[in-house]
């Protein structure tokens, strides 16, 4: 069927564009106004003054970092152990060099350094005689700094141990702090040097302090920097091509604002800007602009808003009840009304309707399939075993009622009425030699009827829409003792469905009439399984089955009588429950 649009009413997407579109176009208008009033000058100044006190901040963390050195490499310098080694070392060095044992006081020399460079935070501590030659070398970049030592003698024998000095050693500039090892008397018997590379190591570290990008250079050039590779080389040319000055200059097309915080010697450390970054400050001051346009803007907003959900809000509010209460009620073949309040919402109305008629036409179909296969199951066993026809209707009508007794919800009370009518479709395997034995069976034969709940559960499986309907066939014959079949499953771990099928089947078993014996009165079938309530079946089956009977009785008066095949010999009830 072809679904027609209403006609009638404007579409929703007109109403809705005509309010808002205005009303966002004026709030547009506004904002931009304002925002680049606003930001002109801000960024200009918050530039500025940020990189300003960044300056700060990091010289003032520099001079701190350097006095903290400092007062740690006059304090390991006191080391008395460090000075007995270096004294011992001055006085029996030529001694030890005659005699080829200059490497073992070098190697206590070492072992001690090691010791105290473990306790400060420097790249490289190195210990030099008082003529500067490096005798031992400890830290992260000892390496560096032991391959170039003659050049770091040269350098630091010329700087001012007040002072700090730099060395390039191994490729790394170094920034170093010496201090003296003195005697008690006031003697120098050597140096020790704390070494601080200025390399990408130290240039992160204070990129991590101030959150701005950072630039060491040596006369000129770049040696650490956490620019990006593009920026580095900008900045490069910059240092090389004339004298910096505090201006901003262009890196990667973006402008730089940079600042000196501090160096040495002909080292010089910088803290960088971009001032697209900066401006991200300024949206503090903005916000308080905008927040002014956005009050008008809101209130601008709110009164098309408040026209525009008057005339969506009524009809979409009357759809949704109407499905609540549809859902609610289960109830799929009442239509929903059209409102008339726009096409949109009528057509959704309209195919709503037809979709629903459809789904209630096709679950009645199903449901009609799904019984009809379940009874056409039940009814091919029948027809095989004439002795018990009707039983499995009978249990279906026990189970039911036992189910409602136990208050279990509708869809296991579905579930229990086509499972107990399928529950003993395992027959269908067992041979008719067997099934029909009008004497009792011998153990072989026993053994094979026992086989029928696996066989049924096997059948079922193959069987995608039979699935929940397993448990039942396949456990229907389990003992709260565990002497049950096919599993011996025990207590609670059998499933409750499968224990309110046992004992509707058991009930049935001993009231239905067999070649051999007259069905039993319903009171006798209760006492029985009261006897054998707690090993055999659940006490509260049990109970629900004798409160369900009274309303049943004439329902599960056996129609016909029953074959023998199901037992051994002339049964007790038990016995003939397990069949």
């Amino acid at each position: 069927m072809t679904l027609r649009r209403p006609h009638g009413p404007p579409r929703l997407l007109v109403k809705a564009l005509a309010v808002s579109f205005g009303t966002v176009a004026v709030l547009l208008v506004l904002v931009f106004l304002g925002v680049r009033m606003s930001v002109r000058d801000q960024v200009r100044r918050t530039v500025t003054q940020n990189l300003d006190i960044s300056q700060r901040m990091l010289g003032a963390l520099e001079d701190r970092r350097r006095h903290e050195l400092r007062l740690q490499a006059e304090t390991l310098a006191e080391n008395p152990t460090l000075k007995a080694a270096l004294d011992t070392w001055a006085a029996e060095r030529d001694a030890a060099t005659a005699d080829g044992e200059r490497s073992p006081l070098l190697a206590t020399l070492q072992h001690e350094l090691d010791k105290l460079a473990a306790r400060v935070e420097s790249d490289a501590v190195a210990l030099a005689s008082l003529d500067g030659e490096t005798l031992a070398v400890a830290g992260r970049l000892s390496g560096a700094w032991v391959a170039d030592a003659a050049d770091a003698r040269l350098l630091k024998t010329n700087a001012s141990p007040a002072e700090d000095s730099l060395i390039r050693a191994g490729g790394t500039l170094f920034r170093v702090i010496r201090v003296p090892l003195m005697l008690d008397d006031g003697a120098v018997i050597g140096w020790l040097d704390l070494g601080t590379a200025l390399d990408d190591h130290y240039a992160l570290m204070l990129d991590q302090m101030s959150r701005l990008r950072t630039a060491i250079a040596d006369g000129g050039t770049l040696i650490a920097t956490t620019l990006t590779p593009r920026q580095a080389a900008d900045f490069q040319v910059a240092l090389r091509s004339s004298p910096l000055t505090s201006e901003p200059i262009d890196l990667a097309r973006s402008s730089h604002a940079f600042r000196e915080i501090g160096g040495v010697a002909t080292a010089r450390i910088y803290a960088l800007s971009s001032v697209d970054d900066a401006a991200a400050a300024a949206i503090a001051r903005i916000n308080a602009v905008l927040a002014m346009l956005a009050v008008g803007a809101v209130l601008l907003a709110l009164a098309g808003s408040v026209w525009l959900a008057r005339r969506l809000s009524q009809p979409i509010e009357q759809l949704s009840r109407a499905l609540d209460e549809m859902a609610a009620a289960r109830d799929l073949s009442t239509p929903l009304a059209i409102t008339g309040s726009s096409r949109e919402v009528d057509l959704l109305t309209t195919t709503f309707n037809h979709l629903m008629k459809s789904v209630s036409d096709a679950e009645a179909r199903t449901e009609a399939a799904y019984a009809g296969a379940i009874r056409a199951l039940a009814a091919a066993l029948d027809a095989r075993d004439p002795y018990t026809a009707g039983h499995s209707e009978r249990v279906s009508v026990l189970a039911v009622a036992i189910g409602r007794v136990l208050r279990l919800p509708d869809e296991d009370l579905e579930v229990l009425r086509l499972g107990a009518l399928l529950h003993d479709i395992g027959k269908i395997g067992i041979p008719d030699d067997v099934l029909r034995k009008p004497g009792p069976l011998t153990d072989a034969e026993f053994e094979a009827i026992m086989e029928h709940p696996v066989v049924g559960a096997r059948i079922l499986r193959s069987i995608p829409f039979l699935h929940p309907h397993i448990d039942i066939v396949e456990l229907h014959h389990e003992r709260p003792d565990g002497l049950g079949y096919p599993k011996g499953l025990r207590g609670d771990d059998i499933p409750i469905l499968a224990r309110v099928v046992h004992v509707a089947d058991a009930y049935d078993a001993i009231t239905s009439a067999r070649a051999y014996r007259q069905g039993r009165s319903s009171a006798d079938a209760l006492r029985e399984l009261w006897r054998c309530a707690g090993t055999e079946y659940h006490a509260e089956i049990v109970a629900a089955l004798a409160r369900a009977l009274p309303r049943l009785e004439p329902v599960t008066t056996p129609a016909s009588s029953a074959g023998p095949a199901d037992v051994r010999r002339m049964p007790s009830a038990p016995e003939a429950l397990s069949a």
